[in-house]
């Protein structure tokens, strides 16, 4: 693909719709304020020194240089500034409404929500139906969507997801009309003047450290590099980087991926630094409960559980976290998880003041029928299964807080708080409510 003949790469005309700061607009419509011009933060948990910002508007950005992610305490003390807590269920109905709007556009197949406030629409074959040019339909998607709901939002096109991603992330924010086209024609102009590197979609700081260790500094240099070095360094990796960079994406989005091997998981931020081991122990049980109702409810068991474990501040090794991962035998039982969740942190754990705990399991086995081991009764094993289906039950009809194990009412525990998080946002309740 060295003289890259795009005229042998499939076109289409592809549209990614973001909506800008959506949380936060969403916020200053509903309180007839301009999106654009107030200032105005989403955080979680502001009434502690946890908070953190989730959402801020593009006033707060370009004003105060403030970002998501912000620590409360790295918020600026402004008397203009409006600081609201989020809420999950107002957003997803407005993602809700917002796709019902794109999807006029074209057959549902040719839809894709990528995320929260993210979207994929392929017009190739409707376009003709709204406007004279894809630029039109474009322009009248943003402007039905600003009319029917004050939100603004940005589109990038191009002929693939890939450019159409791109011209969204590095120049639609920019341009007056909130929209840019690139093309395959347009990439020498382009994508190959990103810098910096991580600018790129799918180029993160560790990939960006590997290509400089190949003495790859540029989307440009990557573009270059030649396909068979960049497979033998990085494998099937390394082939599509340097498809990308030369622009080229051949996914289309009416061709749906279903991943073979899947996993289910659970991450928080502790709103505190946690130094107690009981009070730790109280969180991963109660995440290990969370997940494993989730395995229940999908008709799974799991032989293989990972950790994750973030640290507040680098240890005297200098690591902020460690993760580790272990094989069992394949169960769905929310105390052997636990328990087996509890052996992984204890071998690993030295103290160190905790931040940020994750769990996932994965290695699924969908059938319902009970492994017994012989380490127990079988009376107890059935008994366990029997309990743990009646709790799914209770709490999947009147909610999460229904029934509770006590130590989650201990100071360390975090469930009860996060039970009133919308279909588990950030917090993998989604398989009990």
């Amino acid at each position: 693909m060295n003289d890259q003949r795009y005229d042998k790469e499939p076109r289409r005309d592809i549209l990614c719709i973001d909506m800008k700061s959506f949380y936060a607009s969403i916020e200053c419509v509903e309180r007839h304020l301009p999106p654009l011009d107030t200032m105005l933060v989403v955080m979680s948990n502001a009434e502690n020194t946890g908070g953190l910002v989730l959402a801020s508007s593009p006033a707060a950005k370009e004003r105060l240089g403030i970002s998501n992610v912000t620590r409360k305490f790295d918020v600026p003390n402004h008397s203009d500034l409006l600081i609201v807590p989020p809420r999950m269920a107002l957003y997803i109905k407005k993602n809700m409404e917002i796709a019902e709007i794109i999807r006029r556009f074209a057959a549902d197949e040719d839809f894709y929500c990528y995320s929260v406030d993210e979207f994929f629409i392929d017009i190739t074959e409707s376009y003709h139906l709204f406007g004279k040019t894809v630029y039109d339909v474009a322009k009248l998607i943003k402007e039905t969507i600003l009319s029917e709901t004050q939100l603004y939002c940005t589109i990038g096109i191009g002929d693939n997801p890939l450019l159409a991603k791109v011209a969204l992330d590095i120049e639609a924010k920019h341009n007056l009309d909130f929209i840019a086209t690139w093309r395959y024609e347009d990439v020498p102009e382009t994508l190959w003047k990103i810098s910096p590197m991580t600018d790129m979609w799918g180029i993160g700081q560790r990939t960006a450290k590997t290509l400089h260790k190949m003495g790859i500094t540029s989307v440009y240099e990557l573009a270059k590099t030649e396909q068979s070095r960049m497979k033998e360094r990085l494998g099937m990796l390394g082939e599509q980087l340097w498809a990308h960079a030369w622009g080229v994406d051949r996914s289309r989005l009416s061709e749906r991926y279903n991943p073979i091997e899947k996993s289910y998981n659970n991450s928080q931020v502790l709103m505190e630094d946690y130094t107690n081991r009981e009070d730790i122990e109280v969180v991963i049980r109660e995440m290990a409960d969370q997940v494993a109702a989730r395995l229940r409810k999908h008709h799974c068991q799991t032989e293989c559980i990972h950790l994750f474990v973030g640290f507040a501040q680098e240890d005297p090794d200098g690591q902020r976290h460690f993760s580790r991962q272990m094989k069992i035998p394949m169960t769905n039982q929310s105390l052997e998880l636990a328990n087996y969740c509890l052996i992984l942190f204890h071998k690993h754990w030295r103290g160190q003041t905790l931040r940020h705990l994750g769990l996932s399991y994965s290695k699924l086995v969908y059938h319902t029928d009970i492994q017994l081991d012989l380490f127990h009764e079988p009376e107890e094993q059935l008994g366990n299964q029997r309990l743990d289906s009646l709790v799914d039950t209770i709490r999947q009809r009147y909610g999460y807080t229904a029934l509770l194990h006590a130590n989650s009412l201990l100071p360390g525990g975090t469930a009860v708080a996060r039970s009133s998080l919308v279909g588990g946002h950030a917090g993998g309740l989604e398989g009990l409510q």
